[in-house]
């Protein structure tokens, strides 16, 4: 059985799929998590703190699902740093399409449904460079790891470019690469692909990234 502060953040969660934050009412929240309002403002003080640790658990959750990618890595050998990150890509682009707060952190477009992101766009995407360098550089002789700093920080930013703009296997062979700053709209006929080409293309441009990396 969730605790009252994880049942009070499935709560908001559910309730800002339905309607924009600003119509998000506490007392809703604290009704819909079976606790009352004043438990509510206990655990999180008010409308804000609920927001900030909302995001906060949607992200955190994002960045563990990246983790598990990258420490199984899709179809081939363990040691395929590219098959590793290219795994932690697709998951990046499965979550954006079904949290609308990762996608947000991940681009920085927060829009007018969303409560506001505590960090900037590029911070998430970061987290996620940095987590591909830890999980695969061990063992790697030390002259390898400026090759894969740069591979991992292409891969992030080619994932990130994905998300704003979902790649076509057919026509972008490589997509255009937005500052981390900046909101880009996804075009209309690009966010009607089939979700499983996305993820093949996004596969393959990381892949690509690792092409002249050993392991």
């Amino acid at each position: 059985m969730p605790s009252a502060r994880e049942a009070l953040l499935d709560a908001a969660y559910t309730a800002l799929l339905t309607r924009a934050w600003t119509a998000v009412r506490m007392v809703e929240v604290a009704a819909a998590a079976g606790v009352s309002r004043q438990t509510l403002y206990n655990e999180f003080g008010g409308k804000d703190g609920l927001a900030r640790a909302l995001v906060q658990r949607e992200t955190e959750t994002y960045l563990a699902g990246v983790d598990r990618a990258l420490a199984r890595g899709v179809a081939g050998p363990a040691d395929d740093a590219g098959a590793r990150v290219a795994a932690a890509a697709a998951w990046t682009l499965r979550t954006a399409r079904a949290n609308p707060l990762v996608r947000a952190a991940l681009t920085g477009c927060w829009g007018d449904r969303l409560p506001a992101g505590q960090d900037g766009p590029g911070e998430l995407v970061g987290r996620f460079r940095d987590r591909a360098v830890a999980a695969l550089a061990p063992g790697r002789p030390r002259e390898e790891l400026p090759a894969l700093d740069a591979a991992c920080e292409t891969a992030a930013r080619l994932t990130l470019s994905c998300v704003i703009a979902p790649a076509s296997a057919e026509r972008d062979p490589e997509p255009v690469r937005p500052p981390a700053d900046v909101c880009v709209a996804v075009p209309r006929q690009r966010a009607r692909r089939r979700p499983e080409a996305e993820t093949e293309a996004v596969s393959r441009l990381v892949r690509g990234a690792f092409a002249g990396l050993a392991g």
